[in-house]
């Protein structure tokens, strides 16, 4: 193969020289300041953690880890005997309070009243009988047939009946009304005592009970049916629906770029396309390495930590822990 030499026209020589040192410059412009395309993240779930603020043992586990349950699904329950037991017992004596209270507002039974009516009754006659053993002992004193001391006598038991009829007559009178006013209001009292004590053993029987709070996804349980679970200790974990995130870094540079609000652009490994997100949340915090490192590029970086909220169609396509890139957009919504 024989080389044949190219002509080449004075001057040429320079321009390729000028168009080789501006590619070059452009080069190492870029390699000193590379455009962030996208940034390194991954997706967490917000959990809700179902616990009863009442041990006991486990009597009813009604999912399982992966189930998608409704919101009011049965979820757990815990043996509830003495909680029943302690709600009738309250229940009892809310009814006997409330039948003491009712008791003094109706002041004596009929059949109460109709003895003292009788004993008045008999007492009106003793002191008719008293009146009459009165006037003739004075007539008699009077002629000079007695002393003056059965007349002394006869005074007084016209007196003493006098005063027994008085007595009855309040009696009767009494028997008609209802308690005093303090006796009313302590048992008013004692009435609402009891029936907050039976709301309160109502509620601690409830919560023997628990329920999916929304539509979720059942992330984990942590008990078998008859274990002991404690209280306020989680029985099972759930993953509602809208409850996961996006969590990316940024660089410092390109935090002016981000805004509460923004639309970015997620991605992940078997996506089909694209998932709308919008930021909720930016740190007004910087860090050099964040928790979770998914590229050695952003090691050495100083990086903002991003939260993004997915649409809701988009939003079970995430699972928490899987890692993501995250692109900006021009769009806000």
């Amino acid at each position: 193969m024989t080389c044949v030499p190219v002509p080449v026209k004075p001057g040429w020589c320079n321009r390729i020289r000028a168009s080789l040192a501006c590619v070059l410059l452009a080069q190492l412009s870029a390699c000193g300041n590379p455009a962030a395309d996208s940034w390194s993240g991954y997706v967490e779930g917000e959990y809700v953690y179902i616990a009863a603020p009442i041990g006991g043992a486990l009597t009813t586990l009604s999912v399982q880890r992966g189930a998608e349950v409704k919101r009011g699904t049965l979820l757990f329950e815990l043996d509830a005997d003495a909680e029943r037991a302690a709600r009738e017992q309250a229940a009892a004596q809310a009814a006997a309070a409330g039948a003491q209270a009712q008791d003094l507002d109706t002041g004596k039974r009929a059949l109460e009243i109709d003895v003292i009516r009788a004993q008045l009754t008999q007492a009106q006659a003793l002191a008719t009988q008293a009146d009459s053993e009165l006037a003739r002992q004075q007539r008699l004193v009077s002629q000079g047939y007695v002393t003056a001391s059965h007349l002394d006598e006869a005074r007084a038991a016209a007196a003493a009946a006098a005063a027994h009829v008085r007595e009855l007559t309040s009696s009767l009178k009494v028997s008609r009304l209802p308690a005093r006013g303090q006796a009313r209001a302590a048992a008013t009292a004692s009435t609402e005592a009891a029936r907050f004590a039976l709301e309160q053993a109502r509620w601690r029987e409830s919560q023997k009970t628990q329920s999916a709070p929304a539509d979720a996804r059942v992330a984990d349980t942590f008990f078998r049916q008859g274990e002991w679970v404690n209280a306020g200790q989680p029985v099972v974990s759930l993953l509602p629906k809208g409850a996961t995130k996006v969590r990316f870094f940024v660089p410092e540079a390109a935090l002016a770029t981000i805004q509460i609000g923004a639309i970015v652009s997620v991605r992940c490994d078997g996506c089909p396309a694209p998932i709308t997100s919008r930021i909720t949340f930016v740190s007004t915090q910087a860090e050099y390495t964040p928790p979770v490192i998914y590229s050695n590029s952003q090691r050495s970086r100083l990086v903002y930590l991003i939260e993004a909220r997915p649409d809701a169609a988009d939003d079970a396509r995430l699972r928490p822990g899987q890692p993501v890139d995250v692109s900006p957009t021009a769009r806000k919504l």
